[in-house]
């Protein structure tokens, strides 16, 4: 399954959303992966509600159009009031986006590929749009610069966050106290059983949900700056093709760090890509040694160097964490949801208690990107928390959101007190698996 990432920059979504009142914008299509192609347009983008097609060419206009009804294909004139056409381009980043209405209330577009008669997009199945101002009126300069050549097409689903609740639903601390009370905390946390010194924490997730930028994140954290030590990246295939196994050095705010964290290959879509149920399951187990080079295609064999024949309490997971990017829940294929329902089965045989960690909360709600303490008030944030919550059934108190550093240059502490949130519930969910084997005439060291 190829990562699918928005081409638009920090201003031009800003200039986005600006013209919907905080909404979310979660990416269907996108024509440079998908193709410039109708039908594969319409199989992305059909009943998807609100949309917004988003057209970018070489003379730096972005433009498109939007409207609030769903896509299906009818060939019938689409009758949508709220409907329009938009622009803006960075030779005028401090203007307001040009705006323009249809002038018909009969007509918005066509339901046949993105038609709004005035501006055809994907035309001809090909990289260009046909213009001709008629229905919606406009300047084509002022629109696209009369530059009909596309770099790129791509259409977003257009949610509303629906604004923030009253009151916080979930009370953090969001000062210095409170994030020095959490790496006290994980500090002196030590597991209940004596012959196992560090809790083992796996996470596994889809292509791009930020694995590895969580463990960076939480090694930023511990070292007071912003570290990259696992590769990142939004490649079409799994960036992590080894099993790893990361342990935190102890810094001058965390004497001893008594967890670590296990990265897999990603998630995918297809026959024998990504990490399969037999490696997880091996995993689990503690069979399988740092840096094993996964093959998608024919799990690792007990004769292979990297298979530990006699793993020790030591060596098994504690706790699985399921790492998904929040604006991608709605956009869980089937399969990627029967892959994570497998995974909790065996998890649940083996007793490994598993949470779900919710990467990217600035990015899917306009309202956290502004402030991260609204991040337990956004409507959107805990509507996408109790959905996850349904689709792999687990409770709600085991849904964390996140924001991983992945841009920053430094530290923020409501940025930090988040992080040391998620690793605190994996070390309480770690203490469930080991209150299984916790032998009251054994001595904790």
């Amino acid at each position: 399954m190829s990562t699918v990432t928005s081409s638009l920059n920090k201003w031009q979504k800003k200039k986005l959303c600006s013209l919907f009142n905080h909404a979310n914008l979660s990416l269907l299509f996108k024509a440079s992966v998908h193709g410039y192609n109708v039908t594969t347009f319409h199989q992305k983008c059909n009943t998807q509600g609100p949309t917004v097609i988003v057209a970018y060419n070489n003379s730096g206009y972005v433009f498109g159009a939007f409207t609030s009804k769903s896509y299906a294909q009818t060939t019938q004139n689409v009758v949508d009031d709220k409907a329009f056409l938009f622009s803006f381009n960075d030779k005028e980043i401090k203007e307001d986006p040009l705006r323009v209405f249809s002038g018909n209330p009969q007509f918005s577009f066509t339901d046949n590929g993105p038609n709004f008669q005035s501006l055809v997009f994907l035309y001809s199945n090909s990289p260009t749009v046909y213009s001709n101002p008629g229905t919606y009126r406009f300047d084509p300069l002022k629109m696209h610069g009369n530059n009909l050549q596309l770099t790129e097409c791509e259409v977003y689903r257009v949610e509303d966050c629906g604004g923030l609740m009253e009151k916080p639903w979930r009370n953090v601390q969001w000062n210095s106290e409170r994030r020095q009370a959490l790496l006290s905390y994980i500090s002196g946390w030590k597991p209940s059983v004596s012959s196992v010194k560090q809790a083992r924490i796996l996470l596994v997730g889809p292509i791009g949900a930020g694995k590895s930028s969580f463990f960076n994140s939480i090694n930023s954290v511990f070292k007071g700056y912003v570290s990259m030590q696992a590769n990142t990246g939004t490649a079409g295939t799994s960036l992590t093709t080894q099993f790893r196994t990361y342990y935190i050095k102890p810094s001058s705010s965390v004497s001893h760090v008594p967890f670590s964290l296990c990265d897999t290959m990603g998630l995918e879509d297809g026959v024998n890509t990504g990490l399969d149920v037999d490696d997880f399951a091996t995993i689990l187990k503690g069979h399988i040694k740092d840096k094993y080079q996964f093959n998608p295609v024919t799990p690792i064999q007990p004769d292979s160097p990297h298979f530990h024949k006699s793993p020790g309490l030591k060596d098994r997971i504690h706790c699985v964490v399921y790492v998904i990017d929040i604006s991608k829940v709605k956009l869980l294929s089937d399969k990627t949801i029967e892959k994570f329902v497998a995974f909790r089965k065996k998890a649940n045989q083996l007793g490994i208690p598993q949470l779900v960690l919710l990467t990217k909360v600035d990015e899917a709600c306009p309202l956290v990107a502004e402030d991260l303490k609204n991040v337990y008030q956004s409507h959107y944030i805990n509507k996408m928390m109790q959905e996850i919550s349904i689709q792999l059934g687990v409770s709600l108190s085991a849904v964390v959101p996140v924001k991983n550093y992945y841009q920053e240059l430094e530290i923020d502490p409501q940025t930090d007190i988040l992080l040391l949130n998620a690793v605190v519930q994996m070390l309480r969910a770690a203490e469930g698996f080991f209150d299984d084997f916790y032998n009251p005439e054994e001595k904790s060291e």
